[in-house]
């Protein structure tokens, strides 16, 4: 990586040795972003590449049995690798007070909220960090994130998180746990799975990750990046956003994006790379990026539902059964994990750590 100017190595200093994140830096009141977040042009998302007129597609999933809605699921985890869905089942109240814990925990002070920052946390389930991988970037994402490991064993560790946010954050996971059951099953029937034995439940869903991200207002925000394009190294992605925008989704052709405009009480579902490569490229785990907002924080609360660590995961025999050529090797979850944050994010590069 170049040498940073000595002003952007002084504010790596205050956001990521000393812990402030962009959250202090953003309440220091700086008026215009510093170097250190400024993209290069082209890198920047700029108004002619955006579709203002496409949209994913949105799924009323309130009777899961119905063909046309498991149809609709499929075709759109092949299309799109993004979805919409209503009527999930998971209660408003529940998806609105996770997004309140989520300013809750970042409305703390200073000296409360880096009690949980990386290397200073009670438990290794809970982490307060920021950017992406600040060592491997040159320049930093515009937001701070509370990331909490939710497998049971995990949450022995409950008394060890925050006070502010702990209880919101496992009602979330609770309450998604069956969504995420009925989208795993109906994906997986799509590609002739039979049923999800704990063999495999663990393959797919052993280690759910939930981060509070939070993107503090920019003064310039076409400038940064909230979150840089990648695509997602889990098994699918549950995300809830709040009203304010700012996510978008590469669209098929060339380089443009697709506005993901929310949609009260929806939660986004992605297709992350595990099930990409479990269905031999039937189903798209497609880039997306985020950017911050000009005048508002925003918060999203995705939920990454994670292989276990040790998992091993390859095309399902199923999809190779009519003699197909699988076109990924077997990997161990934790080594792609591994990979994954070692470098910065860098659109769908990651996959190459698994293709034949």
């Amino acid at each position: 990586m170049p040498p940073r100017n000595p002003n952007s190595e002084k504010i790596l200093d205050f956001v990521v040795n000393k812990g402030n994140g962009i959250k202090g830096l953003v309440d220091t009141g700086i008026e215009t972003v510093p170097d250190l977040y400024i993209l290069p042009i082209e890198e920047r998302l700029l108004p002619n590449k955006i579709l203002p007129y496409d949209s994913i597609p949105v799924i009323d999933v309130s009777n899961w049995d119905d063909p046309k809605v498991k149809e609709s699921i499929c075709d759109a985890a092949g299309k799109w690798g993004f979805f919409q869905i209503i009527n999930h089942g998971v209660p408003l109240h529940v998806l609105d007070a996770v997004k309140e814990a989520a300013h809750r925990f970042f409305g703390l002070p200073y000296e409360e909220r880096n009690k949980y920052w990386a290397g200073n946390s009670p438990t290794d389930t809970v982490t307060l960090k920021t950017s992406f991988v600040p060592q491997a970037e040159a320049v930093l994402e515009w937001k701070d994130y509370l990331s909490f490991r939710c497998s049971p064993r995990d949450l022995d560790s409950f008394p060890l998180w925050p006070p502010v946010c702990r209880d919101e954050v496992v009602d979330y996971m609770e309450s998604a746990k069956s969504v995420i059951r009925k989208l795993l099953e109906v994906l997986l029937e799509g590609l002739k799975v039979k049923q999800i034995d704990k063999a495999r439940e663990y393959t797919l869903m052993g280690s759910p990750i939930v981060n509070l991200m939070y993107y503090p207002h920019c003064p310039n925000p076409d400038f940064t990046a909230g979150v840089r394009p990648h695509s997602d190294i889990s098994t699918l992605t549950v995300l809830l956003q709040d009203d304010n925008g700012g996510l978008y989704v590469r669209a098929t052709e060339n380089d443009s994006w697709i506005h993901v405009l929310p949609i009260n009480g929806a939660l986004v579902i992605n297709i992350g790379d595990i099930l990409q490569i479990m269905s031999n490229d039937r189903y798209k785990s497609i880039e997306h990026r985020v950017v911050a907002n000009g005048s508002k924080d925003r918060v999203s609360v995705p939920i990454f539902v994670n292989p276990g660590p040790d998992a091993v995961f390859g095309p399902l025999p199923e999809v190779l059964e009519s003699g197909e050529q699988p076109l990924y090797k077997e990997v161990v979850f934790s080594d792609y994990f591994k990979y994954f944050f070692s470098k910065k994010h860098d659109g769908k590069k990651s996959m190459d750590f698994a293709r034949i």
